[in-house]
């Protein structure tokens, strides 16, 4: 179909197409620069397209991304990650690809420029076409322009026939369009739906996790493909006034012998945790927590049972995630997802680490105040919040690739919003992806775990008592979508996972 009919036709209907050729001109001609480039005076949003399979692709990624930043292009967000089967020439390891948005004032040419020369230094080579390499990058979309130069095309020629560029390029938008540039980007799409139509047409999210195509995680020194499986985060308090199991290991003889048991029933991550987050706990300094933890952290990092398994750091102060990681932590969980600290966004964007960004209202002593139990719709009102603190994250240098979500079941929430937290999780969801697909898309952990709320239904005063009542409510979130579950009790709610994995995977086939 003739091109000019074509983007006249989902702009302006089909009236337009077959009678406005004089208006489809006037809004290519906007678009289209016949080979011409111009040095910008305002800043111009772009989409770039990272691929790597060679050495260490993870690293690759994470260098490309200072080098662009130092390049002159300002990341705003950034696509989840995937490991792709290669594509055209198939003899060749495994591809990581991703996307990012960015803004800059690098025109066309310089921006190529500055990319071809990025790719030189992290080692790219001329080879074969589509083979190998350390770093691929690839401009997507260049503000609303179409540019075609014997050097350049934008859009990306085959942007429409690719999964692995399609995937990430839709997780760079939200599902309600944020402005007339990525109004331009879906009628350049040449569907009418869009972007969004064209990913449908090549198979949309069924494509993800068949045909070599994985959307995963780097953590510690692998790639963890979360969807498969729930995994079991087993909870350790190294305090004594935690709600549950305060002062029960605080030695470090005890805290691994605990360890030890929740391996052994088959936790994959340990949170480690120095300071009490239970409603109205006082707050230790960053000196304190890390007197306590240091030692326990040592010892369950030298241990032969953690071989494969995660260990995370369960803190809210920059200076103990710093230091955690630094000795051996895998995640940094963050119960107030940055706002108890304004340096945590930015160390653990230095760290390099995974980053748990959990929904709480105030701090401990204030979360459970009157006022910030107040929402109009507890679901809507968590999403919009949990997004508005990981979209900080992610401008701070935490990609999206990197973060895991927490709508903070018992944290500023009374026992109806708990439970309608429970049973709203596929909600959460997407009410998130209607500004960041990338960020609904992350792994979804919940802590119900002998919370106040299952005492108060099931009439259980003691926090003990209540791993019958923790193991429904674990079914109930794993069925709703969540990725992770923390637990005390890993042995009863390992067996209730596993169930719950063996219906979804029954569902999916």
């Amino acid at each position: 179909m003739n091109i000019i009919k074509q983007v006249v036709r989902i702009k302006y209907g089909e009236r337009a197409a077959k009678t406005s050729c004089k208006a489809a001109r006037l809004l290519l001609s906007r678009l289209f620069h016949d080979g011409r480039v111009e040095v910008n005076s305002e800043e111009q949003e772009v989409v770039i397209a990272l691929g790597s399979n060679v050495g260490d692709r993870v690293h690759n990624f994470d260098d490309a991304l200072e080098r662009m930043k130092k390049s002159g292009i300002e990341i705003t967000r950034h696509g989840c990650l995937y490991e792709t089967e290669p594509a055209y020439v198939t003899d060749q390891p495994r591809f990581l690809n991703s996307a990012i948005r960015g803004v800059t004032k690098l025109d066309p040419r310089k921006l190529l420029e500055k990319l071809k020369e990025i790719e030189r230094d992290m080692g790219r080579t001329a080879g074969i076409r589509y083979g190998p390499r350390p770093i691929d990058l690839d401009i997507l979309f260049y503000g609303s322009r179409m540019v075609n130069t014997d050097t350049l095309t934008i859009p990306h020629e085959r942007i429409w026939e690719r999964p692995f560029v399609m995937a990430p390029l839709i997780d760079l938008l939200g599902l309600h369009t944020d402005n007339d540039t990525v109004k331009s980007w879906h009628l350049l799409s040449r569907n009418s739906g869009g972007i969004v139509e064209a990913w449908q047409k090549l198979g949309g999210e069924s494509l993800i996790g068949k045909d070599g195509m994985e959307r995963v995680l780097p953590v510690g020194d692998r790639l963890w493909s979360w969807s498969k499986n729930t995994s079991i985060m087993g909870i350790l308090n190294v305090t004594p006034d935690s709600f549950s199991d305060g002062g029960k290991f605080l030695s470090v003889e005890a805290a691994v012998s605990q360890v030890r048991s929740m391996l052994m029933e088959g936790a994959d991550i340990v949170d480690l945790g120095a300071q009490s987050t239970r409603p109205m706990a006082s707050q230790l300094s960053p000196e304190q927590e890390l007197d306590r933890l240091i030692p326990v952290l040592e010892a369950v990092k030298g241990m032969p049972e953690m071989e494969g398994k995660l260990i995370s750091v369960d803190t809210f102060h920059s200076q103990v995630a710093l230091e955690a990681v630094s000795r051996g932590a895998d995640l940094v969980n963050d119960v107030s997802a940055g706002q108890l600290d304004s340096e945590m966004h930015s160390v653990v964007a230095a760290l390099r680490t995974p980053y748990v960004a959990m929904h709480m209202r105030g701090d401990p002593s204030t979360m459970q105040n009157h006022e910030n139990l107040e929402y109009d719709d507890v679901n809507a009102d968590v999403a919009f919040e949990l997004y508005t603190r990981v979209r900080d994250a992610e401008v701070s240098g935490i990609p999206a690739w990197r973060m895991i979500i927490d709508p903070g079941i018992g944290f500023s929430k009374n026992t109806e919003q708990n439970l309608d937290i429970l049973m709203g999780l596929p909600d959460i969801r997407s009410e998130i992806a209607k500004k960041s697909v990338a960020i609904s898309h992350a792994p979804l952990l919940v802590g119900p775990s002998r919370k106040r709320f299952l005492g108060e239904i099931c009439g259980r005063p003691v926090a003990a008592e209540r791993d019958p009542v923790t193991v429904a409510s674990v079914t109930a979130g794993v069925l709703g979508g969540a990725n992770i579950v923390r637990v005390h009790n890993v042995r009863d709610n390992r067996d209730a996972v596993k169930l719950c994995d063996a219906m979804l995977q029954r569902r999916r086939t």
